[in-house]
């Protein structure tokens, strides 16, 4: 019966993790999570001063370990210069969190063409290109009673219709969902697993306008009546990775304290 004691079942000490966008937001909140349960946890963003910054921070928290590796995941060098510093430390990858991302809002009438290819390579292409570049060192991970996983940072606004100008942004995040689903069933035969952790609101850069604004009236309409909190981002990232989600592959999990479910009635009165 040990198998079924909590460490086992949700331990990830000694895993190896890359996770983009990990020098600040919700990047930095499942880093700090990884790091606590005793990971090596890489991570890479554009700002090399957030990820130095970051790493130092886990560090000294222990009792894992936080290595960065900064990188402008926008251009293909950029991730193959990524991948092979990372391939130079490492055999083997335990956990992909493709979380960098970034959002666009204007107008219908003036949303320009360059929000959109701004957002849809990032956003997806990207993904896919260091899901691509990663997959000798992830096939290096996986077994077949604990496959090395690929976490996919979606959202709501993927799920449901926000009530906002962020075309571009939902519908990177849409296809972000579908793409991980996508790879699920081509990389599940490998001992792979793919999943998507769809958020609703949490305190980051990107939402600071915002949640500044109406972050109080929308926490109180929500079914759970708050925002999230770190916790529950590294959570759930942490059960994907460990024992405990080893048998779980191409689910989206709606991470949003139940906005998505009262969405109708908060556009309504926002």
């Amino acid at each position: 019966m040990s198998s079924f004691e909590i460490q086992n079942l949700f331990g990830v000490n000694g895993k190896v993790v890359l996770i983009t966008g990990g020098g600040r937001g919700i990047g930095k909140m499942i880093a700090t999570g990884f790091v606590r349960n005793g990971a090596k946890v890489y991570i890479t963003s554009r700002n090399s001063k957030d990820c130095e910054t970051t790493a130092s921070e886990l560090n000294a928290l222990g009792p894992g370990s936080c290595i960065s590796i900064p990188a402008d995941l926008q251009q293909v060098k950029e991730v193959e210069r990524l991948v092979s510093e990372l391939a130079s430390r490492e055999t083997a990858l335990h956990v992909l969190v493709n979380n960098a991302g970034t959002a666009w809002a204007a107008t219908i009438d003036d949303f320009p063409d360059s929000g959109f290819t701004k957002l849809l390579t990032l956003n997806v292409q990207r993904v896919f290109t260091l899901t691509q570049k990663v997959l000798p060192l992830l096939r290096a991970a996986a077994q077949r009673s604990d496959p090395a996983r690929i976490i996919n940072i979606g959202s709501v606004e993927g799920l449901g219709v926000p009530d906002h100008d962020t075309y571009a942004y939902s519908a990177s995040k849409a296809a972000l969902h579908h793409l991980s689903r996508h790879l699920a069933g081509r990389l599940g035969p490998e001992g792979i697993t793919s999943n998507t952790i769809a958020c609703g609101p949490f305190p980051t850069k990107m939402t600071a306008h915002t949640l500044k604004t109406e972050g109080d009236s929308l926490a109180a309409r929500m079914p759970l009546q708050r925002l999230g909190l770190p916790e529950d981002v590294a959570s759930a990232a942490i059960f994907l990775s460990s024992a405990g989600g080893a048998f779980v592959t191409g689910a989206t999990i709606t991470l949003d304290g139940g906005m998505l479910v009262a969405m109708p009635s908060i556009l309504n009165k926002l």
